[in-house]
């Protein structure tokens, strides 16, 4: 009788892998669906001058929404963290991008679901502190995830992850000087369009990111030696 060696186990992992970089890109239009739907749940939402941490704010009419949807979008991002560290090899950069994104998703996570802004108390009250460093530390993930993702592939991704670095730094910097603003109880006239240039900066790189992962796998598979019979 003649068996096949059919490499199931393989097309397996190498079809979970290719999930799992999906899952990138999944996590970053889940992201502007909660910007969206929580938007349009609340009446004379301002997407330019209000923030979008506001949508998940104690008390808002957006926040169910993303109580539902913020886990959603933390299983999807350690997903493509663990697709990236798989798929890392012999690229430690990748590796650490990987096990960073994991970090950022627990920190997208926690701070909605447990420390959301309380507009009603000021800025020194125990969820608007925490939400202030998870905010922070959120903000040094990405910037770690996009100074070693600079170094995993190719120039022209090179000169992007450095172009969404240097997004990052100066419309969070922007961002940041209207928070102070916002805490003084001043107007913010531009604090909801800085910060989303921010967060869909960032959003972007990591859905063209699975690409340029998935692309690879591609390239990898066409050079797969064919399967052959065994007698």
């Amino acid at each position: 009788m003649e068996t096949t060696i059919s490499g199931s186990g393989s097309s397996g992992k190498v079809l979970l892998k290719k999930v799992l970089l999906i899952c990138g890109i999944l996590s970053s239009l889940l992201y502007a669906g909660m910007d969206v739907i929580g938007g349009t749940r609340w009446q004379n939402y301002s997407w330019i001058s209000q923030e979008f941490s506001r949508l998940s704010s104690i008390g808002a009419p957006s926040r169910p929404i993303h109580l539902v949807l913020s886990p959603v979008y933390t299983v999807l991002v350690v997903a493509f963290g663990l697709g990236v560290w798989w798929s890392a090899g012999r690229k430690r950069a990748l590796c650490i991008v990987g096990g960073a994104l994991v970090v950022y998703a627990v920190v997208s996570l926690v701070w909605p679901q447990f420390f959301p802004e309380d507009l009603t108390a000021p800025v020194s009250a125990f969820t608007n502190t925490m939400h202030i460093i998870l905010t922070v530390v959120t903000v040094f993930s990405w910037m770690l995830i996009l100074g070693f993702g600079a170094t995993a592939f190719g120039k022209r991704f090179r000169l992007y992850s450095i172009g969404t670095l240097l997004t990052v730094l100066v419309f969070g910097a922007l961002s940041g000087l209207q928070g102070a603003a916002l805490a003084a109880g001043q107007p913010t006239t531009w604090l909801g369009l800085t910060e989303r240039i921010n967060i869909y900066s960032f959003m972007l790189w990591a859905a063209v990111l699975a690409v340029v992962l998935l692309r690879a796998e591609k390239g990898l598979g066409s050079r797969t030696t064919p399967e052959v019979p065994l007698k």
